[in-house]
C-alpha cells in the first residue's frame, strides 16, 4: 500500500534520507506503537470507516468548490457535487460498500450526512470571499538530521502582504478544552515544513471542525516550531528504537474500540503476525 506522497515527492532519488515522517504517521505512533507497526510496517488492510470516507468525500467537494467562479460557490452547488465526489471515492475504495450493510446504514441516509456536514461549512466561512493560493498542497522538507517531513495541506491562503494561513478541515467534532494537542501538532508540523521551504513563519493555523461547527485558530511562533522539530525528531528516534528491537508495544486506550487490528493485539489476547523480513 503506497502513499500518495510517494508519487508527489520531488526529492531526488540520490538524496540521503534518514527516514520519512508525516503528521498521521507520527500521530499513529504516539497513539499506539503497535498500531504504527500494523499500519506502516506490516501494512495490514483495514476496514473502511463510513465516518472516514465521509471526510474524504467532504474534503474533495471543498477542494473542487474553489474551482468554481466565486459567485457559484453556494451550499446548493456544493451539495450537488457530493454524488460525483462519492463516485470517485467509491471507485478507489470499493470495500466501503459492505460497510452500509454491516452498520445498517443506507447509502441515501449517509449521503445526507455528507450534505449536512458541508452545510455547516458555509456557516463558518464565506467561500465567495476567498481565493486560496493552494489546495491539497504537498509539502516536504529535510531536517538537519536528514529526516524527511512531508504531508498534504488542505488549504493554504496567502495574504497580499505574503502572510500565510494554513487551513485544515475536520469532519468530526472539535476536541474539548485542553485536548487540542494532537490536531495542533499536525498544524505546527505543516508550519515547520512551510517555514523551512518558504522562509516564512505562517501567521495563522486554522482548524475548521465541520462536525460541530467550530473553528480553532492558533498563532504559532518560532519557539513553537523549534519545539515541534524536537518532538518530531524524538518520535522518529522512538520509532527507530522499536524497529531495531522489534518491540512495538500496545498502548490500550479509548480509541481501541475503533481499531481494525484488535484481534491481533496482545492487550486483547491476540498475537501479532511475524514481522516482515525487510
Amino acid at each position: 500500500m503506497s502513499s500518495p506522497a510517494d508519487a508527489a515527492t520531488t526529492l531526488a532519488a540520490s538524496e540521503e534520507v534518514l527516514g520519512t515522517l508525516s503528521p498521521s504517521r507520527a500521530g499513529d505512533f504516539l497513539t499506539c506503537p503497535l498500531l504504527y507497526r500494523f499500519r506502516h510496517v506490516d501494512r495490514l488492510p483495514e476496514r473502511p470507516s463510513l465516518d472516514a470516507v465521509r471526510g474524504t468525500v467532504v474534503h474533495r467537494v471543498l477542494e473542487l468548490l474553489f474551482d468554481l467562479p466565486a459567485v457559484e460557490r453556494t451550499p446548493e452547488r456544493a451539495a450537488g457535487m457530493v454524488p460525483a465526489a462519492w463516485a470517485e471515492v467509491r471507485e478507489r475504495e470499493p470495500a466501503v460498500e459492505a460497510e452500509f450493510a454491516a452498520t445498517g446504514t443506507t447509502e441515501e441516509a449517509w449521503l445526507g450526512t455528507c450534505g449536512t456536514v458541508l452545510a455547516r461549512y458555509f456557516a463558518l466561512e464565506d467561500p465567495t470571499r476567498l481565493e486560496p493560493a493552494e489546495r491539497e498542497l504537498y509539502v516536504e522538507t529535510l531536517t538537519d538530521t536528514r529526516l524527511l517531513l512531508r504531508g498534504f495541506v488542505d488549504r493554504l491562503d496567502v495574504a497580499p502582504d505574503g502572510q500565510l494561513r494554513v487551513v485544515d478541515y475536520k469532519t468530526g467534532r472539535a476536541p474539548g478544552v485542553g485536548f487540542e494537542g494532537r490536531a495542533l501538532f499536525q498544524m505546527k508540523f505543516y508550519a515547520l515544513v512551510l517555514q523551512r521551504t518558504r522562509g516564512v513563519l505562517p501567521a495563522m493555523l486554522q482548524l475548521i471542525y465541520l462536525g460541530s461547527g467550530e473553528i480553532i485558530r492558533y498563532v504559532p511562533d518560532e519557539s513553537d516550531l523549534r519545539a515541534t522539530e524536537r518532538k518530531v525528531e524524538a518520535v522518529w528516534e522512538a520509532i527507530s528504537t522499536a524497529r531495531a528491537s522489534g518491540r512495538w508495544e500496545p498502548r490500550p486506550g479509548k480509541l481501541c474500540g475503533w481499531c481494525s487490528h484488535q484481534a491481533l493485539c496482545p492487550a486483547y489476547g491476540g498475537t501479532p503476525p511475524p514481522l516482515p523480513a525487510d
